[in-house]
């Protein structure tokens, strides 16, 4: 039996987001849509609304970090809830909020704007 090692360099390693993208793809055209999440885009935000009764505000712990947003309960909770969501683009935290309501949390996740960072150069 002759043995070949598949040499893999970076050259032909595929890119990280085009990974990310197939998997969502498939993800999304052939499993169910995940119970008690919806998800609504606007020009300004993303609005996540998700299913948590039994859960107190003071029992929540949001975090935002860049296209990551993770939603869990603390330990001492009666229902336990943790789930992570990634995004197509920058969240920006500092414009973020949070609603609960009768079970129904509700996420306004705003868009980062894009840094312009060109700039003209006068020529002398």
């Amino acid at each position: 039996m002759f043995f070949a090692p598949a040499l893999r360099t970076r050259a032909y390693v595929p890119a990280r987001a085009f990974d990310r993208s197939f998997e969502r793809f498939l993800n999304e055209s052939f499993a169910p849509a995940v119970a008690g999440v919806k998800v609504e885009q606007s020009e300004e935000a993303w609005t996540v609304s998700l299913d948590v009764p039994g859960v107190a505000r003071e029992q929540l712990t949001i975090d935002v970090d860049g296209t990551v947003v993770r939603v869990q309960t603390v330990a001492d909770a009666p229902r336990q809830y943790k789930a992570a969501y990634e995004l197509p683009a920058e969240i920006d935290a500092e414009a973020t909020s949070a609603k609960l309501e009768h079970g129904v949390l509700t996420l306004t996740l705003a868009k980062k704007k894009p840094v312009v960072t060109a700039r003209s150069i006068e020529v002398k």
